[in-house]
């Protein structure tokens, strides 16, 4: 058997943490003689978004797709590069760690788009994949694990990874999880969420959390339970005053719900389901069946804090004084969650300069 015969060089292209690239970057060439524009099947699909040069006798020239498929010199070439990839960063992982670190972002995406979608780099990726919280410290996926289990363990014995999209938009939601005593990730590219499914998948143990998906007790679920200052007849009531002073927008949907929260929470917090919002983020890039999780508008919960005395308190205002309480609360809420803009954000700080004067 000939050994495989292969030169050339590979790199990382600086990316704007998006999928929105040029693929076909890598010029092929048969002892330098160029091969067809097409590179599919002579790289593997998540290197394509390299850029760079590789030539080798043994790649066949201007054939069709589907008989690089199936040849067997260019399937040893799919998984050389694969394996000197890996290799590589692996290397630069275990050699130069503060300097993997420092081009973490520019690689993140490569190599989750490589975790996800090709079995062999997953395996070799375990060892150099890392995750950054919003203290901007990393950690290799078992490290971490480690560090938060005993703080951020649930009642059915799952981690529970909390992670943030936005660390400026959820600002809130990520201090209030910190003061808890709760560390969280920062998860932003636009593939976090088929990263995430394939994690949970592997790990059985393991689950993420996204900061703004729950209220932050009820973030890692345990079995303590808080009671309700409220009673069912308090909570329709208060409800419908609540309901009458949200937006209310095709594309966008508020359900109410009240929560059993610490007395000093927040007196609402706007929340969007875990699940749900995953889906909507993974349709962005999956078509197919996912298209019908995109197509559904954005539905977010607002969580009333039951045991909050500014909420209680509103029981003995008039009906006035009770929409104007609510309208001020849910504006916050609304602001907290980076949910007021454009002209909402306009009208609630003109409402709060007049208010101060």
């Amino acid at each position: 058997m000939n050994p495989l015969q292969l030169t050339g060089i590979l790199y990382f292209p600086q990316l704007k943490n998006n999928l929105e690239v040029q693929k076909n970057k890598i010029q092929v060439y048969c002892n330098q003689v160029g091969v067809n524009d097409s590179v599919e099947g002579i790289v593997p699909e998540f290197l394509t978004l390299l850029h760079g040069v590789i030539d080798s006798p043994d790649i066949p020239l201007n054939v069709s797709r589907s008989y690089l498929q199936s040849d067997s010199n260019v399937k040893k070439i799919s998984s050389h590069i694969t394996k000197k990839v890996s290799d590589r960063l692996a290397d630069i992982f275990k050699n130069s760690r503060q300097e993997y670190e420092e081009k973490w972002d520019d690689l993140k995406l490569f190599i989750q788009y490589g975790v996800v979608s090709n079995e062999k780099f997953g395996e070799r990726a375990d060892e150099f994949t890392l995750l950054k919280n919003s203290d901007d410290k990393f950690f290799s996926l078992t490290d971490y694990a480690d560090f938060i289990k005993s703080a951020q363990t649930d009642k059915n014995g799952k981690i529970v990874h909390l992670y943030t999209a936005d660390p400026v938009a959820e600002h809130s939601y990520i201090e209030a999880a910190k003061a808890k005593g709760y560390d969280v990730l920062v998860m932003n590219s636009p593939l976090e969420a088929h990263f995430i499914n394939f994690l949970e998948q592997k790990h059985s143990d393991w689950t993420f959390v996204r900061v703004d998906s729950a209220p932050v007790d009820k973030l890692i679920e345990s079995d303590q339970e808080l009671a309700m200052a409220l009673t069912s007849e308090q909570q329709t009531a208060l409800k419908e005053v609540f309901e009458k002073v949200l937006p209310t927008d095709e594309k966008t949907k508020f359900n109410v719900e009240f929560e059993a929260m610490q007395s000093e929470a927040a007196p609402i917090i706007i929340t969007q389901n875990e699940f749900m919002r995953r889906m909507k983020d993974m349709s962005k890039i999956g078509g197919g069946a996912m298209n019908f999780y995109g197509q559904m508008p954005d539905s977010y919960t607002v969580a009333v804090n039951g045991n909050s005395t500014i909420v209680t308190d509103m029981l003995s205002k008039k009906t006035e004084a009770q929409t104007k309480v609510a309208s001020s609360l849910v504006d916050l809420a609304l602001l907290g969650a980076g949910l007021l803009k454009g002209e909402a954000l306009t009208a609630f700080i003109k409402r709060q300069v007049e208010g101060l004067s």
